[in-house]
């Protein structure tokens, strides 16, 4: 178990949040895909390693794109939550954390308001608003990782899960970064980048439901 010092303390109440955080994208981005598939507007393949189209172009036609705004805008807001009550659980990053959790909520709203809008700015809206809420939210995974790695007495299975995750995210970003510098050829450059996309929604599931694991524990009685 993780042990956090007082006054910290995890209620009960508080786990089902990043386990809903973790869920709903997940959700939302493969029901999307799924009906896309149906509807015609994607092909089918197996996304995470074939890379034959995005989230971003699973969920952005007819019915795919209905259901998937429908779940990711409130999720908007339930993240925002999350990472104010994150933020109690870590009182030194606790402003830190709010602010994080405050851009990457409105930078997903953002994100998922527009998806499907066809237009110039529109355009620039989902390329940026996708990035500031990735950025937000790996910075604010590092931050919380960070003070519950110091501040535990015990290293859970969860947490180092937590840790894993964050290098993992990291060697993705740097490696979609340098697909994008040093690949010539579009349609390989198109299809990397779209299964990095999918991997990193993937690691960020895991380490949101790691979270919710270690929060459910350490708000057992002892």
């Amino acid at each position: 178990m993780t042990h956090f010092p007082p006054p910290v303390r995890i209620l009960s109440s508080h786990w089902p949040w990043p386990l809903t955080v973790a869920l709903v994208p997940l959700v939302a981005a493969h029901l999307a895909y799924g009906l896309s598939i149906a509807e015609g507007h994607v092909p089918a393949c197996v996304p995470y390693w074939e890379g034959c189209t995005s989230i971003s172009r699973a969920a952005r036609h007819g019915t795919g794109n209905l259901i998937f705004k429908l779940l990711m805008l409130p999720c908007a807001l339930i993240q925002a939550r999350f990472w104010w009550l994150a933020a109690q659980t870590a009182p030194s990053s606790a402003g830190v954390l709010r602010t994080l959790g405050l851009f990457a909520a409105l930078a997903l709203a953002c994100y998922v308001t527009f998806l499907g809008v066809e237009a110039e700015y529109t355009r620039w809206l989902r390329r940026y608003g996708a990035l500031l809420y990735f950025a937000s939210t790996y910075l604010a995974q590092i931050i919380l990782v960070r003070v519950y790695w110091q501040q535990s007495s015990v290293r859970s299975a969860a947490l180092r899960l937590m840790m894993a995750a964050c290098v993992l995210l990291l060697i993705l970003g740097l490696g979609s970064t340098a697909v994008t510098i040093l690949t010539t050829d579009p349609a390989l450059k198109d299809r990397v980048e779209n299964a990095i996309e999918w991997q990193l929604g993937a690691l960020f599931t895991v380490w949101f439901l790691a979270l919710a694991g270690l929060w459910w524990t350490a708000s057992r009685p002892v």
